[in-house]
């Protein structure tokens, strides 16, 4: 009888004790945490959103037409090997080797078509334009990816190469906590500038 007591005692406070820490941690911490995200950095908390919900600055995005082929007036993204091109749901790099030939073929390919896209010699094209990211989503080029690009997105727009040059300059991010990575430009972000004016 007594052991009986003391296995719903214990049975009673296990209960007990699980609903106020599930309450506590999973509820209060939870909003607590959100809380603060929302408080503190709204933005970032919410997905670090492109202003008019065109997109995420945390993700790539394609600036091609129907056919896949580059929008002249746009900046060109890396490109994504994430599904059918930055596809969030199928984050993925192509797994491939650096000397795989179906990646090599592909590399070669991308070098030649940029070349001639962007009216320059092949030995010109950076490497990020040609190789997708680990994640396939990486939403930067390198700073010489975009400067290659002045030249035709000026054309495009009808403005100054210096003027377009001046959008991306002022677009640059540095390597983060001043050591780590490369400086970098978020070409959704470049994109929306142009679009907004910026420059003209």
């Amino acid at each position: 009888m007594s052991s009986t007591r003391t296995a719903v005692r214990t049975t009673g406070v296990a209960v007990r004790a699980m609903l106020v820490l599930t309450l506590v941690l999973g509820v209060g911490y939870t909003l607590l945490v959100t809380g603060i995200g929302q408080l503190l950095l709204p933005g970032q908390a919410n997905g670090s959103p492109l202003p008019d919900d065109k997109g995420s600055a945390l993700i790539g995005q394609s600036f091609t037409d129907a056919d896949g082929e580059a929008l002249p007036e746009y900046f060109q993204s890396r490109p994504s090997a994430a599904g059918d091109g930055y596809d969030g749901t199928a984050s993925s790099g192509s797994n491939l080797g650096p000397e795989n030939p179906d990646l090599v073929a592909a590399i070669e390919e991308r070098k030649t078509a940029i070349a001639e896209r962007e009216g320059v010699s092949p030995d010109e094209v950076p490497a990020d334009a040609v190789t997708a990211s680990g994640s396939g989503l990486d939403p930067h080029i390198s700073v010489a990816y975009a400067l290659l690009q002045v030249p035709r997105v000026a054309e495009a727009r009808g403005m100054s190469e210096q003027d377009v040059r001046a959008v991306v300059e002022s677009r640059i991010q540095g390597r983060d906590l001043g050591f780590l990575g490369e400086e970098r430009i978020n070409v959704a972000e470049l994109n929306l500038a142009l679009d907004d004016g910026e420059g003209a």
